[in-house]
């Protein structure tokens, strides 16, 4: 078994905001593993696990907000509801939850920009998730062999990240016996208190918890309030000028999803204390640099047009990736290669809408569909939309 696998092991797994876009990829990399796997899931933002859990689970039962899906040798159980509720319910009878190896503690209010920065008061509802999440933790000590906690890049102090000099952002730079500086709005203030509650579960009471920080993570099923899909949507649709929020030169530490998940296992088997370790490439490229790659990898060269009244965040924002080069993790994935994957899965998601434009609304009128990305010729010559959309790869 490679360093970067979870271990095999009898207890079930659980995956706190298993629906959401991190949770779906390390679900998909922990059933290989055999064990049952428990997902706790409100679908503020995720999404339903009919919709991407692989089709040999099948679903057994659905009673009192859990759904019980299985396979010939594994199951795994979704409880749809708040994880506050759900882990609320369990201190209180006991009867809940099982006993678990691995807990993955993702569930959190989180969006890009315009939720961070837009409704900060509802993201704050993050700190009330994970001051319950490790309440529960610490009630069932010996119940729980192992915690991973995702921090954020975010909970970084902000003053370090807006000067005109690039500064890799450490992991001592977030140290809970000296002063700290402003983390990033209300998601970040979350983060940095997770953190040290992570300390103080780890110190205190004994259980064996790795915060990750990871940068800015992409993929291809990521939701269009993300920066990277938003892009490779307007690029598979050839927009010209293409629009930038802010001036396109803050720059980020872009990291791809199996890259992020691959890093988890290494830091969840190495770090036990409640310490952080950053997840990212070590590298930062400016949004601007973004649409380049994009544009080049889709062969045009659009005109840019910067959103100066949208928000942006810090300036700048990449990782010292010293600490977790050391566990033995690097990124495979570059780039170039990651917004390729991720272009070509927003092409996909537009032919999808463009097959279920016309199945609606019929081939005479698919001139009025705006995807001037796609030729659309195919489709007009094409007796069996069904036969198309099952020929899609979809993500």
């Amino acid at each position: 078994m490679t360093s970067n696998s979870p271990k095999i092991n009898k207890l079930p797994f659980l995956v706190t905001g298993g629906c959401g876009f991190v949770g779906r990829h390390l679900i998909n990399k922990l059933i290989p593993q055999g064990s049952d796997i428990w997902i706790i899931d409100n679908l503020f933002t995720g999404k339903h696990p009919d919709i991407w859990l692989d089709k040999k689970f099948k679903k057994q039962t659905n009673k009192d907000k859990i759904i019980c899906y299985q396979s010939d040798e594994q199951r795994i159980f979704f409880v749809n509801d708040d994880v506050i509720n759900a882990l609320t319910e369990d201190i209180k009878f006991n009867n809940l939850l099982p006993d678990f190896s691995d807990v993955f503690h993702l569930a959190s209010i989180v969006g890009g920009r315009a939720i961070i920065d837009g409704d900060p008061i509802l993201v704050a509802k993050d700190l009330a998730i994970d001051s319950l999440f490790f309440l529960w933790a610490t009630r069932r000590v010996k119940r729980i062999k192992r915690i991973l906690y995702a921090s954020s890049s975010a909970a970084y102090p902000i003053h370090i990240q807006n000067n005109k000099k690039h500064i890799a952002l450490q992991e001592a730079m977030i140290n809970f016996s000296e002063k700290f500086g402003l983390p990033d709005m209300t998601y970040g203030w979350s983060k940095l208190t997770g953190e040290y509650l992570s300390r103080l579960a780890a110190g205190r009471y004994g259980l064996s918890i790795a915060c990750v920080r990871p940068f800015s993570g992409y993929g291809e099923d990521q939701d269009l309030s993300y920066p990277i899909p938003a892009i490779a949507r307007r690029v598979a649709l050839r927009e010209n000028p293409l629009t930038v929020w802010g001036t396109g030169k803050q720059g980020r530490d872009f990291i791809h999803i199996d890259d992020c998940i691959d890093a988890f296992f290494i830091i969840m088997d190495k770090i036990h204390d409640g310490s952080g370790c950053n997840i990212g490439s070590g590298k930062i490229l400016s949004f601007l640099e973004v649409l380049e790659v994009f544009s080049s990898l889709e062969g045009y060269k659009p005109e840019i047009k910067p959103l100066v009244d949208k928000p942006v965040g810090v300036t700048h924002r990449y990782s010292d990736i010293q600490l977790i080069s050391k566990l033995g993790w690097k990124p495979k994935i570059s780039c170039d290669e990651g917004f390729g994957k991720v272009l070509i899965a927003a092409k996909n998601r537009l032919l999808h809408d463009l097959v279920s434009y016309v199945a609606s609304n019929g081939k005479s009128d698919i001139n009025n569909f705006d995807f001037s990305g796609i030729d659309k010729s195919e489709f007009l010559n094409n007796d069996s939309l069904d036969q198309l959309k099952d020929s899609l790869k979809i993500i």
